[in-house]
């Protein structure tokens, strides 16, 4: 017998004082094929995006752009963004074509005037005047409410935000609000 091929020294005792020796994971299962991975056979990635176009947009400064449309399809750009809504009317309205507002986009010059613009729709609500914060978590898990107001706990309720839920039916969830301007929020609920 090829030296390759005998049997280890260490299994060879173990198998004659009767010990039965731990294989690792590897050894236990055969090797499988990759169709587990992302890309092959029924595992998709999650999409991100609901829309993608290209738009000539001549005079955009800047490489990239982000903003958003509002139902009414007012447009509203991030401060430290180098444009102003207006500038951005022929982004939006060629995302506008395909997906109605609200919508999150963002925009990445290609050539000089042309532009790829990806789109994915959102949910806005208008909260109460004087709700506190920029950003609102609530969740909610087993009957135990967790609320918190930029990071920081609190202790009182947000009916306006509990009825966007309730409306759904949920009874364990995570709710997300970011303000978008003014009264306007960004809402996202993800059941548990």
């Amino acid at each position: 017998m090829p030296w390759w091929r005998r049997e280890r020294l260490h299994e060879k005792l173990a198998r004659e004082g009767d010990v039965v020796l731990e294989r690792s994971a590897a050894e236990r299962e055969p090797p499988r094929p990759p169709w587990d991975k992302v890309g092959i056979h029924g595992v998709h990635r999650p999409r991100r995006w609901d829309v993608v176009v290209t738009v000539a947009a001549p005079g955009l400064p800047g490489e990239e752009l982000a903003f958003l449309a509002l139902p009414d399809k007012t447009l509203v750009v991030d401060e430290d963004a180098p444009a102003n809504p207006e500038a951005l009317t022929p982004l939006a309205d060629a995302i506008d074509e395909s997906l109605p507002p609200p919508y999150r986009a963002e925009a990445v010059r290609r050539t000089d005037d042309l532009w790829a613009v990806a789109a994915r729709g959102i949910e806005v609500g208008e909260l109460p005047a004087g709700t506190p914060g920029e950003r609102v978590t609530v969740s909610v898990r087993g009957g135990e409410r967790t609320t918190l107001v930029d990071g920081e706990e609190w202790l009182a309720s947000f009916p306006a935000l509990e009825a966007v839920v309730e409306e759904r039916g949920l009874r364990d969830y995570v709710l997300e609000a970011s303000r978008i301007d003014g009264d306007m929020w960004e809402l996202k609920v993800s059941p548990l």
